[in-house]
């Protein structure tokens, strides 16, 4: 199954226009498919998973479809308190501090099932059931806090700024001042640019690296997260380094080190120290299986 879904998401983070929403299944399938039901049934396949995730979207944006004809909102005020009343309110979807604790929270069938997530797994489905509904919803991708803006912040036209983490509470200049400020950034208006889909997806596999990193016995979660972030067209050289260590760390040690090598080679034209500092740990690494 892992090979099944790997192929799917190599494929589809290489399409003309990826979609997160798949992209963030796929990912989920990773530990959704490997661990067994509590009930002891059967784990659904790779195709049941995907079409419930999506049903579900469907099922969310079929009730702001039906909320847009009764209230026939105007402005982008007005449609954001739309979602809020229905998505933050009628559905539930929102946050709290222990969700940041919990692995299921960066896992979009589960924040689905449990209408709970961190904030850009939130922000995903406001703007996907938003999108689906017909209106116009952007994730934001501010430092430390996803947001979404209903209408176009980029082209101009009227928006405002909303929190799905928190219920789809409206923000104003001042409060996403506050939020990049806490996260050790300076405020400009570029943050307000939508999130590209595949710098979202970069991100969930971010913070589900991050989750796992500070549990060590997690670390194959850590490895197959990085494993999928290496998938993607663009990201960041160490994380092949950061493969290595993992690949270690769950003790393929000849794998490991060969990976170490081979990162090694490429630190030679830039950071030499960094290259030899490397190729010792791979040698550690090999010295391991004696």
């Amino acid at each position: 199954m892992t090979e099944q879904s790997r192929a799917r998401f190599r494929a589809e983070a290489r399409a003309d226009n990826p979609d997160p929403v798949l992209l963030c299944v796929l990912a989920a399938a990773e530990h959704t498919l490997a661990e067994p039901p509590a009930d002891g049934s059967e784990p659904p396949t790779l195709d049941e998973l995907v079409a419930a995730c999506q049903a579900a979207l469907d099922r969310h944006a079929a009730a702001v479809r039906l909320a847009v004809r009764e209230r026939a909102p105007g402005g982008a005020d007005e449609v954001a308190a739309l979602l809020a009343a229905v998505l933050g309110g009628r559905e539930r979807f929102h946050g709290r501090p222990s969700d940041y604790r919990r692995l299921e929270s960066s896992l979009l069938p589960d924040v689905l099932r449990r209408r709970r997530g961190l904030p850009i797994m939130l922000a995903l489905v406001w703007q996907t059931v938003a999108r689906r509904a017909g209106l116009t919803v952007h994730g934001v991708a501010l430092p430390g806090h996803f947001i979404v803006a209903v209408g176009d912040p980029a082209g101009g036209a009227e928006y405002v700024l909303a929190d799905p983490y928190h219920g789809g509470r409206l923000l104003d200049l001042p409060d996403v001042t506050r939020l990049a400020t806490a996260a050790g950034h300076h405020f400009s208006p570029e943050m307000l640019a939508p999130a590209q889909p595949l710098d979202v997806v970069l991100r969930v596999l971010g913070n589900i690296r991050s989750w796992a990193a500070d549990r060590p016995e997690h670390a194959r979660a850590q490895l197959w997260a990085t494993e999928l972030s290496l998938l993607l067209p663009r990201h960041p050289a160490q994380l092949r380094l950061e493969r290595a260590q993992l690949l270690v760390r769950t003790g393929d040690f000849i794998a490991g080190a060969a990976e170490m090598e081979a990162y090694a080679e490429i630190l030679d034209a830039f950071d030499p120290d960094g290259a030899t500092r490397t190729r010792h740990e791979a040698r550690a690494a090999r010295h391991r299986l004696n």
